[in-house]
């Protein structure tokens, strides 16, 4: 990378800014430029200092990861989000994902994920561990129950195979720039299939059209 990347931490919990501040300091491709103790801090901050990414806890004083993330969507505010929480209950993840939230890490596995959660956010990609992921799956499977098979495949004929090719490679983790380059077409048209897919799964976040697909063997095995 040619201009680092910039970070801003927030955690009420110096010892965790202090963990993280030792891992991203000693990276080439990375300046955290700034952290905050609690949400209000946070808002200010980030309007003040140009961060590219935001690394965040949802359980803050002051203001919390929702209050922030929704204000952040009320100013316009540019930054990718991931948040980073002891707390793995789906339907905060969702939440927060619904938000606009780019990735989404317990405390947990913070060290073994940080950095690839980052350098995917940087790429335009969303990012979750395995935890997260797993719970998604979940909320994705209950929020589904009452779809029967015949349903399913009822959904499955409608899919078309424009659709069916972007399904695939949204599920290579593509971001919509590359599949607009890969198949030609523009960018907008990308977004207006991958709308149409997640209205015909009945899904509303990328995640959920990836175990979708994955459930039901969309996906192309090389």
């Amino acid at each position: 990378m040619n201009t680092k990347i910039k970070i801003h931490l927030a955690d009420d919990h110096q010892v965790l800014i202090d963990g993280l501040l030792a891992v991203l300091n000693n990276h080439p491709d990375y300046e955290v430029v700034g952290y905050s103790l609690n949400g209000e801090n946070l808002v200010q901050r980030v309007a003040r200092n140009d961060a590219h990414i935001l690394i965040m806890d949802i359980n803050m004083p002051e203001k919390d990861g929702i209050q922030v993330l929704r204000e952040f969507n009320e100013k316009g505010f540019t930054c990718k989000v991931i948040v980073l929480s002891s707390y793995d209950d789906p339907k905060l993840i969702q939440e927060v994902i619904k938000l606009g939230a780019s990735g989404y890490l317990t405390k947990q596995c913070a060290g073994d994920h940080i950095l690839d959660a980052i350098n995917s956010v940087v790429l335009g990609q969303q990012y979750f561990s395995d935890v997260v992921k797993e719970k998604i799956f979940q909320l994705f499977t209950v929020n589904n129950t009452a779809t029967n098979e015949q349903n399913t495949e009822e959904i499955i004929a409608s899919i078309t195979d424009r659709e069916l090719e972007i399904l695939n490679y949204i599920c290579e983790e593509m971001s919509g720039k590359e599949i607009s380059e890969q198949l030609k077409i523009s960018p907008n048209t990308v977004e207006t299939h991958r709308k149409n897919l997640m209205k015909k799964i009945n899904v509303k976040t990328t995640v959920g059209l990836v175990m979708f697909a994955t459930k039901h063997h969309l996906v192309k095995v090389e």
